[in-house]
């Protein structure tokens, strides 16, 4: 039997919709909620042949865990996850991959926020180990708002070898840390790259931080010496963003 999940909110709904509605088993909306998004995401839902079931609050608030699921709830297939072998499938037709490395992120609201970065960046994957990592969660969904579908997440069982792997393929790493002397600014972020992010209270684990070609800090004038790691993650992709269109 498949593992099975539990995703809710409008955007990671309408998502599954346009990119994966084989996924989508059951699908429950709010008793009395009949504004025009959510007929049009039920119009959608009903050309694939899933026909909404009407469910209370009280309902929805139990099959999502949670009360932030503006009333739709979808259980489906469990989102699959990519392992190390099609990671070198996606760079054999990738031209000039622009990756992300996200080490020790447990806290799925910000696994979820980096994937919204990661998608609105152009990101083609992101890469975690299959220890200590968040995994694509319904919380990780909902945050996400679509993105989870539309970003390849990638749990490999050795980040390190995984990045050397990287760098072997061509791909030029740059990782972050709040004692490295150069400055995300200074850095060349254009070509073959993946961004290397740690863990906000930790950083990037030591072999880890030892796998990349080189460290970066972003300058910072306040009196708080460390960015929320989602927050951390959207300057660093938008910065190589910045560069890559010049």
């Amino acid at each position: 039997m498949k593992k099975q999940d539990f995703i809710y909110g409008i955007h990671a709904i309408e998502s599954l919709l346009t990119h994966s509605p084989e996924r989508i088993l059951e699908l429950w909306v709010l008793q009395g909620r009949d504004d025009d998004r959510l007929a049009s995401l039920l119009k959608v839902a009903q050309e694939f042949g899933c026909i909404a079931q009407r469910a209370t609050k009280k309902t929805l608030d139990e099959k999502a865990d949670s009360s932030q699921h503006q009333g739709v709830v979808a259980r489906v297939q469990a989102a699959k996850v990519l392992a190390e072998n099609e990671l070198d499938a996606l760079l054999d037709v990738t031209e000039v991959p622009f990756l992300l490395i996200l080490d020790g992120v447990t806290d799925p609201h910000n696994l979820g926020a980096c994937l919204r970065n990661a998608d609105a960046a152009g990101v083609q994957g992101i890469i975690v180990p299959k220890d200590n990592s968040a995994g694509l969660t319904p919380t990780v969904s909902k945050v996400a708002c679509g993105a989870a579908e539309t970003v390849p997440l990638f749990q490999v069982t050795n980040l390190a070898r995984t990045m050397r792997h990287l760098q072997d393929r061509g791909v030029w790493i740059v990782g972050t840390a709040g004692e490295a002397d150069s400055a995300l600014y200074q850095a060349e972020l254009t070509g073959p790259l993946a961004i290397a992010m740690g863990a906000e209270d930790k950083g990037l684990r030591r072999l880890s931080r030892e796998a990349c070609d080189k460290l970066v800090s972003i300058p910072m004038s306040g009196s708080v010496s460390s960015l929320n790691v989602s927050v951390a993650t959207g300057v660093c992709l938008f910065e190589a963003v910045r560069q890559r269109i010049k």
